[in-house]
C-alpha cells in the first residue's frame, strides 16, 4: 500500500542507519526527510509537519529527549525513538518525554516498519466527534482540549498516557484484559507487548494515585490485566 501523503522525519548521526531508513520508508511510499542532529530536525519539523518522527536518542546539540518534548509542546504526530540503551530507566524517560514508542538498536527493519504503520493508523475513535467529556467518578477528560482532571485537578499526562487513561475511563470497573488494552490504545501488532501495557500503568499510577504502590484507581487482575475503580 503506498502512503504517499504521510511525511516521516527520520533524525539519526549515523548515515549508514539513515541511508538504510530513508531508502526503505521511501520504497514504500512515504514521504522522507532527514536530519543528523535535533536542532536541525526541529526546524524541518516546523517547517514541514511531518505526520511522524523516527529519532535516534544520542545525538550533538541536542538529545532525541529533548527533541521528544519539544515536538510534544506543538504537536500530537507520533513519535518512534531509536535506542541502544536496553535499560528500563532510559524507556521510561523516552515515554515520559512524549515518545509513543521506542525499539532498541540493533533493531529489524520488518519491526521498525510495522511499528509505522501501526502509529500512523492510529486515530481517535469516532464516538469522540460527538462526545466532548468524559466522566466517571473522579475523573474528568475533555477530548477536544487533551486535558484530564482528578479529583477537579488538571494532570499532565503524555498522548499515551491520556489515550490509556480515556480506554480506561469509557471501561470503569470491568476487567480488561493485557490483549484488549495494548490491542486498543497501541493496535494489534502490539498485542502480545505486556512491557508496554507494565510501564505506563506504573507511570499513570505514579501520576494519579496517592500511593503507586497500593492503588486505589488502577487494580491488578492475576493474570488477566487490569480494572479501573474510578472512584473509592
Amino acid at each position: 500500500m503506498m502512503n504517499q501523503s504521510q511525511r516521516i522525519l527520520v533524525v539519526d548521526d549515523e548515515p549508514q542507519i539513515v541511508r538504510v531508513l530513508r531508502r526503505s520508508l521511501a520504497a514504500r511510499g512515504y514521504e522522507v526527510q532527514v536530519a543528523m542532529e535535533g536542532e536541525e530536525a526541529l526546524e524541518i519539523f516546523n517547517a514541514w509537519a511531518p505526520d511522524l518522527i523516527i529519532t535516534d536518542l544520542s545525538m550533538p546539540n541536542m538529545s532525541g529527549l529533548e527533541l521528544c518534548r519539544r515536538v510534544r509542546a506543538a504537536s500530537q504526530a507520533p513519535i518512534i525513538v531509536l535506542t541502544a540503551k536496553g535499560e528500563e530507566r532510559a524507556k521510561v524517560e523516552t515515554l515520559d518525554a512524549g515518545a509513543d514508542d521506542y525499539v532498541t538498536k540493533p533493531f529489524g527493519m520488518d519491526e521498525l516498519l510495522a511499528r509505522v504503520r501501526a502509529a500512523l493508523r492510529r486515530a481517535p475513535a469516532s464516538a469522540d466527534q460527538q462526545v466532548k467529556v468524559l466522566q466517571a467518578g473522579d475523573f474528568l477528560a475533555d477530548l477536544e482540549s487533551r486535558n484530564v482532571k482528578v479529583r477537579g485537578v488538571e494532570t499532565y499526562l503524555t498522548p499515551k498516557e491520556y489515550e490509556l487513561l480515556v480506554y480506561l475511563i469509557r471501561h470503569p470497573n470491568k476487567a480488561l484484559t493485557h490483549r484488549a488494552l495494548l490491542g486498543a490504545v497501541w493496535g494489534d501488532d502490539y498485542i502480545e507487548q505486556t512491557e508496554y501495557l507494565r510501564v505506563f500503568i506504573g507511570q499513570l499510577r505514579k501520576k494519579i494515585e496517592d500511593d503507586p504502590a497500593n492503588p486505589r484507581y488502577i487494580l491488578t487482575e492475576p493474570w488477566v490485566g487490569y480494572r479501573f475503580n474510578a472512584e473509592d
